[in-house]
């Protein structure tokens, strides 16, 4: 049986709200906003930290740190000045294995599918969705068309940077995935497909198993 479901995404594609769907679906916990918070606790930092590290330079480690904490909450990065990268990578490796040994949770993000490609009771997720269709949520969600557009032409080029920096691969690695769909299909039927593919693949004697080279 499956017991996480990880969602990786291209930003904007809707994967923060399709995986809070299928959390409540399945009666699993989310690890999305709760992710962000449990770093932040570990952290120990504090609002007046989120200010400072938002108003410093934008150097590679903190536009790389702010890719990995950035999820549907839009959320500020909670770094504090002894907390570096290396740091936020190892932590967040922690909590994440934690999750899933808990099982019974779908993580947004974060690396999920890095950290825990070797998990066999994990079934690892791919959302995108074309630059329009991004925007397009995007905007619903209460960003200007310019906010919108940016984000879309900037965090994912991020990630990739990110990915290859702390996995020397690229992004996103297609063969970590069971499954890649295109939201523009609709959030229903996104859902519908993750839910039924994930059922039949439980029924089969042996099930597939995405590889695990990076």
């Amino acid at each position: 049986m499956y017991r996480v479901i990880t969602v990786e995404r291209e930003f904007g594609s809707g994967a923060g709200e399709i995986a809070e769907i299928i959390a409540r679906q399945l009666g699993w916990k989310l690890w999305d906003h709760a992710l962000t918070e449990e770093i932040a606790r570990r952290a120990n930092v504090d609002c007046t930290t989120v200010e400072r590290c938002d108003e410093r330079v934008d150097s590679t480690f903190y536009r790389l740190a702010r890719v990995f904490w950035r999820g549907s909450y839009e959320r500020s990065t909670p770094i504090g000045d002894t907390f570096d990268a290396d740091c936020m990578v190892d932590m967040v490796q922690k909590v994440l294995q934690k999750a899933a040994e808990e099982g019974n949770c779908v993580i947004v993000g974060r690396g999920a599918p890095y950290f825990l490609r070797e998990q066999c009771d994990a079934f690892h997720v791919f959302l995108y969705a074309p630059r329009a269709e991004k925007v397009r949520r995007l905007c619903a969600a209460g960003k200007t068309l310019e906010e919108a557009e940016e984000l879309v032409d900037t965090v994912d080029r991020d990630r990739m940077t990110f990915v290859k920096h702390y996995y020397g691969a690229d992004w996103p690695t297609r063969s970590l995935y069971h499954l890649m769909i295109n939201t523009a299909v609709g959030n229903e039927n996104v859902i519908a497909t993750i839910l039924n593919t994930m059922h039949t693949l439980e029924r089969q004697p042996e099930r597939p198993r995405p590889s695990h080279a990076l």
